[in-house]
Protein backbone atom coordinates (compact mmCIF):
# COMPACT_ATOMS: atom_id res chain seq x y z
CA UNK A 1 0.00 0.00 0.00
CA UNK A 2 2.86 2.35 0.87
CA UNK A 3 4.42 1.47 -2.36
CA UNK A 4 1.49 2.41 -4.41
CA UNK A 5 1.09 5.86 -2.46
CA UNK A 6 4.57 6.56 -2.90
CA UNK A 7 4.04 5.73 -6.39
CA UNK A 8 0.99 7.92 -7.25
CA UNK A 9 2.15 10.68 -5.44
CA UNK A 10 5.23 10.20 -7.82
CA UNK A 11 3.35 10.62 -10.84
CA UNK A 12 1.29 13.41 -9.91
CA UNK A 13 4.40 15.66 -9.06
CA UNK A 14 5.78 14.60 -12.67
CA UNK A 15 1.99 15.84 -13.85
CA UNK A 16 1.90 18.62 -12.22
CA UNK A 17 5.61 19.75 -13.05
CA UNK A 18 5.26 18.65 -16.93
CA UNK A 19 5.16 21.70 -19.11
CA UNK A 20 2.14 22.99 -20.10
CA UNK A 21 1.34 22.28 -23.92
CA UNK A 22 2.11 25.32 -26.31
CA UNK A 23 -1.24 26.62 -27.90
CA UNK A 24 -0.34 26.65 -31.31
CA UNK A 25 -2.89 29.44 -33.30
CA UNK A 26 -3.55 29.63 -37.01
CA UNK A 27 -4.50 33.09 -37.87
CA UNK A 28 -5.94 34.63 -41.26
CA UNK A 29 -5.19 37.46 -43.33
CA UNK A 30 -6.08 38.25 -47.08
CA UNK A 31 -2.88 41.02 -47.62
CA UNK A 32 0.48 40.29 -48.72
CA UNK A 33 3.89 40.73 -47.10
CA UNK A 34 4.51 43.96 -46.30
CA UNK A 35 1.30 45.65 -46.19
CA UNK A 36 0.58 47.30 -42.97
CA UNK A 37 -1.73 45.11 -41.58
CA UNK A 38 0.20 42.30 -42.32
CA UNK A 39 3.46 44.39 -40.44
CA UNK A 40 1.29 44.75 -37.52
CA UNK A 41 -0.50 41.49 -37.48
CA UNK A 42 3.15 39.51 -37.53
CA UNK A 43 3.81 41.82 -34.60
CA UNK A 44 0.91 40.54 -32.41
CA UNK A 45 1.95 37.18 -33.00
CA UNK A 46 5.02 37.51 -31.90
CA UNK A 47 4.40 39.35 -28.74
CA UNK A 48 2.08 37.48 -28.10
CA UNK A 49 4.63 34.10 -27.93
CA UNK A 50 6.96 36.33 -26.31
CA UNK A 51 4.84 37.62 -23.40
CA UNK A 52 2.83 34.00 -22.23
CA UNK A 53 6.71 32.52 -22.90
CA UNK A 54 5.71 30.38 -25.91
CA UNK A 55 2.38 29.12 -23.90
CA UNK A 56 0.45 30.49 -27.27
CA UNK A 57 1.84 30.45 -30.69
CA UNK A 58 0.38 31.89 -33.35
CA UNK A 59 1.27 31.87 -37.15
CA UNK A 60 -0.28 34.34 -39.35
CA UNK A 61 -1.54 33.08 -43.01
CA UNK A 62 -1.55 35.73 -45.18
CA UNK A 63 -2.39 36.52 -48.93
CA UNK A 64 -5.94 34.54 -47.94
CA UNK A 65 -4.34 31.49 -48.66
CA UNK A 66 -6.67 29.72 -45.74
CA UNK A 67 -9.54 30.61 -47.75
CA UNK A 68 -11.20 34.45 -48.99
CA UNK A 69 -12.81 36.72 -45.97
CA UNK A 70 -16.09 34.88 -45.62
CA UNK A 71 -14.96 31.04 -45.34
CA UNK A 72 -12.59 33.08 -43.08
CA UNK A 73 -15.02 33.77 -40.60
CA UNK A 74 -16.95 31.09 -40.30
CA UNK A 75 -13.91 29.18 -39.59
CA UNK A 76 -13.21 31.90 -36.93
CA UNK A 77 -16.56 31.27 -35.22
CA UNK A 78 -16.71 27.93 -35.38
CA UNK A 79 -12.89 27.46 -33.82
CA UNK A 80 -11.03 25.93 -37.22
CA UNK A 81 -9.66 29.14 -37.39
CA UNK A 82 -8.11 31.17 -34.31
CA UNK A 83 -7.73 35.17 -34.67
CA UNK A 84 -8.07 37.22 -38.47
CA UNK A 85 -8.08 40.61 -39.14
CA UNK A 86 -11.54 41.14 -40.68
CA UNK A 87 -12.78 44.39 -42.36
CA UNK A 88 -16.81 45.28 -40.62
CA UNK A 89 -18.09 45.67 -44.58
CA UNK A 90 -19.21 42.21 -45.21
CA UNK A 91 -19.80 41.35 -41.69
CA UNK A 92 -23.61 42.69 -41.72
CA UNK A 93 -25.31 39.68 -42.71
CA UNK A 94 -23.63 37.70 -39.31
CA UNK A 95 -23.83 40.35 -37.16
CA UNK A 96 -26.37 43.27 -38.20
CA UNK A 97 -25.45 45.77 -35.93
CA UNK A 98 -22.10 46.26 -37.76
CA UNK A 99 -23.63 47.04 -40.78
CA UNK A 100 -24.19 50.73 -39.06
CA UNK A 101 -20.68 51.11 -39.88
CA UNK A 102 -21.27 51.07 -43.89
CA UNK A 103 -23.49 53.99 -43.71
CA UNK A 104 -21.85 56.41 -45.92
CA UNK A 105 -20.46 59.33 -43.91
CA UNK A 106 -21.39 58.08 -40.46
CA UNK A 107 -17.81 58.87 -39.79
CA UNK A 108 -16.54 62.83 -40.07
CA UNK A 109 -13.22 61.66 -40.35
CA UNK A 110 -10.46 58.72 -39.58
CA UNK A 111 -10.21 60.22 -36.32
CA UNK A 112 -13.27 60.62 -35.35
CA UNK A 113 -13.76 57.07 -36.38
CA UNK A 114 -10.93 56.42 -33.51
CA UNK A 115 -12.47 57.89 -31.34
CA UNK A 116 -15.76 56.03 -31.65
CA UNK A 117 -14.36 52.07 -32.13
CA UNK A 118 -11.77 52.81 -29.31
CA UNK A 119 -14.56 53.94 -26.75
CA UNK A 120 -18.05 52.46 -25.67
CA UNK A 121 -19.15 52.34 -29.02
CA UNK A 122 -16.85 50.36 -30.15
CA UNK A 123 -17.20 47.61 -26.96
CA UNK A 124 -20.81 47.99 -28.34
CA UNK A 125 -19.58 46.37 -31.19
CA UNK A 126 -17.45 43.80 -29.73
CA UNK A 127 -20.02 42.74 -27.75
CA UNK A 128 -22.21 42.27 -30.73
CA UNK A 129 -19.86 39.96 -32.72
CA UNK A 130 -19.31 38.22 -29.26
CA UNK A 131 -22.64 36.93 -29.51
CA UNK A 132 -21.68 35.29 -33.66
CA UNK A 133 -18.73 33.92 -32.08
CA UNK A 134 -16.45 36.57 -32.46
CA UNK A 135 -14.03 38.88 -30.09
CA UNK A 136 -12.90 41.87 -31.34
CA UNK A 137 -9.86 42.90 -29.84
CA UNK A 138 -8.60 46.09 -31.48
CA UNK A 139 -9.68 48.19 -34.62
CA UNK A 140 -7.44 48.78 -37.52
CA UNK A 141 -7.55 50.98 -40.28
CA UNK A 142 -8.84 50.18 -43.71
CA UNK A 143 -8.80 54.25 -44.77
CA UNK A 144 -11.19 56.61 -46.15
CA UNK A 145 -12.99 55.51 -49.59
CA UNK A 146 -13.31 57.68 -52.73
CA UNK A 147 -14.61 57.54 -56.34
CA UNK A 148 -12.24 56.76 -59.25
CA UNK A 149 -13.20 56.75 -62.86
CA UNK A 150 -12.13 56.49 -66.17
CA UNK A 151 -13.90 59.37 -67.63
CA UNK A 152 -13.75 63.17 -65.86
CA UNK A 153 -12.84 64.75 -62.32
CA UNK A 154 -16.13 64.44 -59.91
CA UNK A 155 -16.72 67.30 -57.98
CA UNK A 156 -20.83 67.61 -57.45
CA UNK A 157 -23.01 64.31 -57.19
CA UNK A 158 -24.20 65.32 -60.83
CA UNK A 159 -20.76 64.45 -62.22
CA UNK A 160 -21.65 60.91 -61.63
CA UNK A 161 -24.64 60.51 -63.28
CA UNK A 162 -25.14 57.57 -66.01
CA UNK A 163 -21.32 56.28 -64.84
CA UNK A 164 -20.76 52.38 -63.51
CA UNK A 165 -19.49 52.21 -60.72
CA UNK A 166 -18.18 48.92 -58.91
CA UNK A 167 -18.69 48.38 -55.42
CA UNK A 168 -18.80 45.64 -52.67
CA UNK A 169 -21.55 43.60 -52.24
CA UNK A 170 -24.08 45.18 -50.05
CA UNK A 171 -27.15 46.70 -50.39
CA UNK A 172 -25.93 49.72 -48.57
CA UNK A 173 -23.38 50.35 -51.26
CA UNK A 174 -25.82 50.08 -54.04
CA UNK A 175 -27.82 52.42 -52.37
CA UNK A 176 -25.53 54.40 -52.29
CA UNK A 177 -24.45 55.04 -55.75
CA UNK A 178 -27.69 54.94 -56.87
CA UNK A 179 -28.44 57.84 -54.47
CA UNK A 180 -25.87 59.58 -56.22
CA UNK A 181 -26.89 59.48 -59.62
CA UNK A 182 -24.77 56.56 -60.89
CA UNK A 183 -25.30 52.96 -61.69
CA UNK A 184 -24.22 50.72 -58.75
CA UNK A 185 -22.39 47.22 -60.04
CA UNK A 186 -21.54 44.62 -57.60
CA UNK A 187 -18.28 42.30 -58.52
CA UNK A 188 -15.55 40.57 -57.29
CA UNK A 189 -12.55 42.72 -56.49
CA UNK A 190 -10.15 40.52 -58.91
CA UNK A 191 -12.34 41.56 -61.71
CA UNK A 192 -12.65 45.12 -61.25
CA UNK A 193 -8.90 46.36 -63.41
CA UNK A 194 -10.31 44.47 -66.46
CA UNK A 195 -13.46 45.54 -66.49
CA UNK A 196 -12.23 49.09 -66.24
CA UNK A 197 -9.71 48.71 -69.34
CA UNK A 198 -12.43 47.33 -71.21
CA UNK A 199 -15.29 49.56 -70.57
CA UNK A 200 -17.23 47.03 -68.94
CA UNK A 201 -17.74 49.56 -65.85
CA UNK A 202 -16.52 53.12 -65.56
CA UNK A 203 -15.30 53.43 -61.87
CA UNK A 204 -14.80 52.04 -58.76
CA UNK A 205 -14.57 53.59 -55.03
CA UNK A 206 -11.42 52.66 -52.84
CA UNK A 207 -8.62 54.26 -50.54
CA UNK A 208 -5.28 55.03 -51.80
CA UNK A 209 -3.09 51.96 -51.39
CA UNK A 210 -5.61 49.74 -52.73
CA UNK A 211 -5.50 52.15 -55.60
CA UNK A 212 -2.44 51.98 -56.08
CA UNK A 213 -1.54 48.37 -55.19
CA UNK A 214 -4.33 47.06 -57.51
CA UNK A 215 -2.80 49.01 -60.30
CA UNK A 216 -6.14 50.62 -60.93
CA UNK A 217 -4.68 54.15 -61.17
CA UNK A 218 -2.93 52.46 -64.76
CA UNK A 219 -6.57 52.35 -66.03
CA UNK A 220 -8.78 55.42 -64.06
CA UNK A 221 -6.77 57.93 -64.31
CA UNK A 222 -9.49 60.53 -61.83
CA UNK A 223 -9.71 59.92 -58.28
CA UNK A 224 -12.55 62.58 -56.48
CA UNK A 225 -11.82 62.51 -52.90
CA UNK A 226 -14.96 61.53 -51.39
CA UNK A 227 -13.97 60.34 -48.44
CA UNK A 228 -17.69 58.64 -48.63
CA UNK A 229 -17.02 55.66 -46.52
CA UNK A 230 -14.70 55.05 -43.47
CA UNK A 231 -14.84 50.72 -42.27
CA UNK A 232 -13.14 49.67 -39.44
CA UNK A 233 -11.11 46.51 -39.51
CA UNK A 234 -10.57 44.59 -36.35
CA UNK A 235 -8.48 41.86 -34.77
CA UNK A 236 -11.06 39.28 -33.83
CA UNK A 237 -10.60 35.72 -32.00
CA UNK A 238 -13.12 33.06 -32.16
CA UNK A 239 -14.84 33.20 -29.12
CA UNK A 240 -14.31 29.19 -28.40
CA UNK A 241 -10.11 30.36 -28.34
CA UNK A 242 -10.91 32.99 -25.87
CA UNK A 243 -12.53 31.02 -23.61
CA UNK A 244 -10.44 28.75 -23.27
CA UNK A 245 -7.40 30.92 -22.80
CA UNK A 246 -6.33 31.85 -19.28
CA UNK A 247 -7.23 35.34 -17.88
CA UNK A 248 -3.66 36.26 -17.51
CA UNK A 249 -2.54 35.28 -21.08
CA UNK A 250 -6.03 36.85 -21.86
CA UNK A 251 -5.03 40.28 -20.98
CA UNK A 252 -1.35 39.63 -22.51
CA UNK A 253 -3.17 38.81 -25.95
CA UNK A 254 -5.25 42.12 -25.40
CA UNK A 255 -2.46 44.40 -24.96
CA UNK A 256 -0.94 43.09 -27.95
CA UNK A 257 -3.72 43.91 -30.05
CA UNK A 258 -4.24 47.22 -28.94
CA UNK A 259 -0.43 48.00 -29.49
CA UNK A 260 -1.19 46.21 -33.03
CA UNK A 261 -3.72 48.72 -33.89
CA UNK A 262 -1.47 51.89 -32.64
CA UNK A 263 1.33 50.25 -35.03
CA UNK A 264 -1.24 49.74 -37.91
CA UNK A 265 -2.76 52.99 -38.12
CA UNK A 266 0.69 54.76 -37.96
CA UNK A 267 1.66 52.54 -40.88
CA UNK A 268 -1.80 53.20 -42.87
CA UNK A 269 -0.61 57.00 -42.55
CA UNK A 270 2.24 56.64 -43.92
CA UNK A 271 1.43 53.94 -46.68
CA UNK A 272 -1.65 56.13 -47.81
CA UNK A 273 0.57 59.10 -48.04
CA UNK A 274 2.86 57.51 -50.58
CA UNK A 275 0.40 56.00 -52.60
CA UNK A 276 -1.38 59.04 -53.07
CA UNK A 277 2.11 60.47 -54.27
CA UNK A 278 2.73 57.70 -56.42
CA UNK A 279 -0.55 57.33 -58.46
CA UNK A 280 -0.27 61.33 -58.96
CA UNK A 281 3.16 60.37 -60.30
CA UNK A 282 2.02 58.17 -62.60
CA UNK A 283 -0.25 60.69 -64.21
CA UNK A 284 -3.64 60.39 -61.82
CA UNK A 285 -5.39 63.64 -61.51
CA UNK A 286 -6.27 63.80 -57.78
CA UNK A 287 -9.02 66.86 -57.07
CA UNK A 288 -10.41 67.09 -53.45
CA UNK A 289 -14.40 67.42 -53.86
CA UNK A 290 -15.24 70.95 -52.67
CA UNK A 291 -18.48 70.53 -51.15
CA UNK A 292 -19.17 67.29 -49.25
CA UNK A 293 -22.13 68.53 -47.93
CA UNK A 294 -23.79 67.86 -51.16
CA UNK A 295 -22.66 64.39 -51.60
CA UNK A 296 -23.90 63.66 -47.56
CA UNK A 297 -27.25 65.39 -48.12
CA UNK A 298 -27.68 63.06 -50.82
CA UNK A 299 -27.45 60.13 -48.33
CA UNK A 300 -30.57 60.86 -46.64
CA UNK A 301 -32.79 58.34 -48.38
CA UNK A 302 -30.05 55.93 -47.91
CA UNK A 303 -30.60 56.32 -44.09
CA UNK A 304 -33.94 56.93 -43.92
CA UNK A 305 -34.26 53.42 -46.02
CA UNK A 306 -31.68 51.42 -43.71
CA UNK A 307 -33.27 53.03 -40.30
CA UNK A 308 -36.74 52.02 -41.21
CA UNK A 309 -35.57 48.39 -41.92
CA UNK A 310 -33.61 48.59 -38.57
CA UNK A 311 -35.24 51.00 -36.51
CA UNK A 312 -33.50 48.89 -33.33
CA UNK A 313 -30.13 51.14 -34.51
CA UNK A 314 -31.18 54.30 -34.81
CA UNK A 315 -29.58 55.14 -31.22
CA UNK A 316 -26.42 53.65 -32.05
CA UNK A 317 -26.17 55.48 -35.54
CA UNK A 318 -26.95 58.86 -33.36
CA UNK A 319 -24.46 57.71 -30.74
CA UNK A 320 -22.10 57.69 -33.35
CA UNK A 321 -23.26 60.77 -35.16
CA UNK A 322 -22.75 62.65 -32.02
CA UNK A 323 -19.20 61.58 -30.47
CA UNK A 324 -17.20 64.19 -30.51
Amino acid sequence: MKIATVALCGALAALIAAPVAAKDWRGWNIHPEGYPNTIALEDFAKEVAEKTDGRIKPTVYNNAVLGDQPDAIEQVRNGGLDFANFNMGPMGQIVPETNVLSLPFIFKDVEHMHRVMDGPIGQEFSDALSSAGLVALSWFDSGSRSFYNTKHPIETPADMKGLKFRVMNNDLYVNMVDALGGNATPMAYSEVYQSLKTGVIDGAENNYPSFDSSNHYEVAKYYSVTNHLIIPECICISKATWDATPEADQEIVKTAAINAAKEQRALWAKRSEASKEEVEAAGVKVNQVKDPAAFQAAMKPVYANFLAENPELKPLVEAIQTTE
